[in-house]
This record gives C-alpha cells, sequence and structure tokens, in this order.
C-alpha cells in the first residue's frame, strides 16, 4: 500500500532578490513498510525534502499525499496535528531535554496528544523495552551515552504509533559501533513494518537501508533497491 507520494513537487526560496530552487519536479512514492534512504552532498535538497516530508515546511507548488491526505494544502495548525499523530521525528542532535528522564522524554509527544498519565508512563516504558533500555529509564541523557541518548529519541518518535519514521543523520554524532546499534534497531522495526525515510550523507550508512534516492541540485538522479545490503546483525542481504 502506498503511504505518501509527491507529484511535480517544487519547493523555491527568495533571498535578496536571489531565486533558489532546492527541489526541482521531484516525483516519489514510498510504500507502507519500505526503508528508504536520502542520500546527496550538501546543498542537493535532501534536508529541505525530508523537511517537507515531515511536514516541517511546504512545498511552493506540486501535491505531496501521505495516507491519502493532500498535506501540501494543509494550513500551519493541520500540518502540527499531523506531525504529531502520523510522523515520528528522529535527529542528529537527539534533541532530549537534559533535566527530564528517559521515560519522561519518551512522554512528551504524549503529554501534547493528552494521553492519560497513566497511559503515558506505561507506553513510554514499552518503547524503552523495544530499543533495550528499560533497565536506563530513570536516567537523565547526561547519565547516557551517545547511542543510549540516540535509542531514547527513537523511543520517543514510536511512542505516539506513527505511520511514518523520519530520521535526519541518526547516525552523524555516533561512533561506529554506537553506528551500528542503531541501525540495527532500524532494520528491527522496519522487519516489524515500521516504515522508515532516512537522510545521510554516508553511503555505508545507506547500505542499510532497502532503497536509496540520490539527490543532486533539486532533482533526483538515482533512485534504486539497495544490492547487498548491510544488516547490522552480521552479512548481508
Amino acid at each position: 500500500m502506498e503511504l505518501l507520494r509527491l507529484e511535480h513537487l517544487k519547493k523555491q526560496y527568495s533571498q535578496n532578490e536571489l531565486s533558489v530552487m532546492a527541489l526541482d519536479d521531484i516525483n516519489l512514492s514510498v510504500s507502507d513498510g519500505e526503508f528508504l534512504s536520502i542520500m546527496g552532498t550538501s546543498g542537493s535538497g535532501k534536508s529541505t525534502m525530508l523537511n517537507i516530508l515531515g511536514c516541517l515546511d511546504s512545498p511552493t507548488s506540486g501535491s505531496y499525499y501521505l495516507d491519502g491526505e493532500d498535506v501540501a494544502k494543509f494550513k500551519d495548525e493541520k500540518l502540527a496535528e499531523i506531525r504529531n499523530k502520523k510522523i515520528g521525528f528522529v535527529f542528529q542532535s537527539f534533541n532530549l531535554l537534559p533535566k527530564l528522564s528517559s521515560l519522561e522524554n519518551v512522554e512528551l509527544p504524549m503529554v501534547y496528544a493528552g494521553v492519560p498519565k497513566k497511559i503515558r508512563h506505561e507506553r513510554a516504558a514499552i518503547a524503552l523495552e523495544k530499543v533495550g533500555l528499560g533497565k536506563r529509564v530513570k536516567h537523565k541523557p547526561n547519565e547516557l551515552s551517545g547511542g543510549q541518548r540516540q535509542r531514547v529519541a527513537i523511543a520517543r518518535a514510536l511512542v505516539n504509533e506513527p505511520a511514518i519514521l523520519m530520521a535526519d543523520e541518526p547516525t552523524g554524532n555516533l561512533d561506529s559501533r554506537s553506528t551500528v546499534e542503531i541501525m540495527e534497531i532500524f532494520q528491527g522495526l522496519n522487519d516489524d513494518g515500521t516504515t522508515i525515510v532516512m537522510v545521510t550523507h554516508e553511503p555505508d550508512v545507506a547500505q542499510y537501508t532497502k532503497r536509496i534516492a540520490l539527490f543532486k541540485d533539486g532533482h533526483i538522479i538515482k533512485d534504486e533497491l539497495v544490492q547487498n545490503r548491510t544488516l547490522a546483525g552480521g552479512g548481508i542481504a
């Protein structure tokens, strides 16, 4: 089943009488259960693409269908609702609140969604268990390693059971060992049915995904399935 589709999408920025076409006539579809990486050098349009896919920005023209709705036409309030209900975000810098425990950080999206406290606790604990941090629920970010902090961020992104998980350079601040651990979690989530779209500039990280869309100068110049896919648990697929 198709989860998202972009049709003739464009994003243009104007600055000091100069016009920059960040995305130019993008056509892309992602099916339920896919694991797509968006690659490209700095300025290629990949971050702009993720911002639009995550409803953090709107296109200048064209259509963006998410779960059957053309969200390109939505206003800010409706976009915020879509972000909270249908999209989970994982960022390079983790974006955890330093004074809150792991459990409290994971609970935050449910606080905004108005979920009762008891249910928040239960769901946050389950999400942390799923990423291997069931024994770290009371730890604050400064008591965790970089890889553990990213796991908390992943649990937070999953806790509202979003339709799609968006990850922006999720291994950018991690060492090689933690990178493998995080990609193993992503692969496990994807095997369980979670749809993931991930921006990365690292080819070896993209090899953990199932499909790569390569951006250059606002265009998709290549979109293909990953051959000899790396398995985080060892081996290739």
